[in-house]
């Protein structure tokens, strides 16, 4: 079964890091891409980052580029999004979810719970 369990997520100030994980299944890395998304109140929900079976990942959100790595342990069944150099609009409840493959344009076909962060001063 898919499984995916984020947590990490706080109140920091601008100018933080955070580093996300995402617990999935052995089942979830074998057979899907593996994607975060983040969604704010009131706002559209925004593809982050997805990584495929290449374990190379592909960003899709401009302002995010240089300031978060997504990277994953196997080993571990773990995903993880380090976010450094948190702004204000990175606000949001940041969710993990699986994907056919990795792209922006492909739908999300499970996702988890989310945790929520919060970059205030």
């Amino acid at each position: 079964q898919v499984q995916l369990v984020e947590s990490g997520g706080g109140l920091v100030q601008p100018g933080s890091s955070l580093r996300l994980s995402c617990a999935t299944s052995s089942f979830t890395l074998d057979y899907h891409s593996i994607a975060w998304f983040r969604q704010a109140p009131g706002k559209e929900r925004e593809g982050i980052a997805c990584m495929g079976s290449s374990r190379t990942p592909t960003y899709h959100l401009e302002s995010v580029k240089g300031r978060f790595t997504m990277s994953r342990d196997n080993r571990k069944k773990m995903v993880y999004l380090q976010m450094n150099n948190l702004k204000p609009e990175d606000t949001g409840r940041y969710h993990c979810a699986t994907q056919n493959m990795c792209s922006a344009s492909v739908p999300f076909l499970a996702w988890g719970e989310g945790t929520e962060v919060t970059v205030s001063s």
